[in-house]
């Protein structure tokens, strides 16, 4: 199924494949993604909505094995404080629910900063802007789509 954002790569010449998988509500984390399209968590980006006291709304991108820090999302973007923005304005600022959110194709333009290890890998798996549709891409050729920095903006996740 084309959402927006695969009507977007198309018009910009980019070559991408779609992945769909069967989604359980309960369970939306990149891990599961990951397995269900069968690529390891560091390659399935996660896009996060955040928003700072100068910048005001902007997107994270970090892998699916990853928690974003907000310390360096603010350096980054050049806020000195920076949160996620609460679930219930997800879908209002980007036109995504939960599990289906991409910077392609947002409801603004917002500003977005991408972790620098997206660079590592050959191929990254995003949100098709849909729970249940991946799209698997170049990084080169995403970073180029979303106009995205490049920032140290992952973590670790602590268990």
């Amino acid at each position: 199924m084309k959402t927006n954002a695969a009507r977007i790569l198309d018009q910009l010449g980019i070559s991408y494949e779609l992945r769909e998988y069967s989604v359980d509500p309960e369970d939306l984390t990149a891990e599961t993604v990951a397995t269900k399209i069968g690529l390891p968590p560091e390659q399935v980006f996660k896009t996060l909505v955040a928003k700072g006291e100068r910048t005001g709304v902007c997107l994270a991108v970090i892998p699916g094995n990853c928690e974003l820090d907000l310390k360096a999302l603010a350096a980054a973007t050049g806020d000195k404080k920076i949160d996620l923005v609460p679930l219930r304005d997800v879908l209002p600022l980007t036109g995504y629910v939960r599990g289906g959110v991409t910077a392609l194709g947002c409801r603004k333009d917002y500003p977005v900063s991408a972790d620098e290890t997206i660079e590592l890998r050959d191929v990254i798996s995003i949100s098709a802007g849909l729970r249940a549709t991946q799209i698997l891409i170049a990084p080169t050729d995403y970073l180029r789509s979303t106009s995205a920095n490049l920032a140290p903006i992952a973590r670790q996740k602590m268990h």
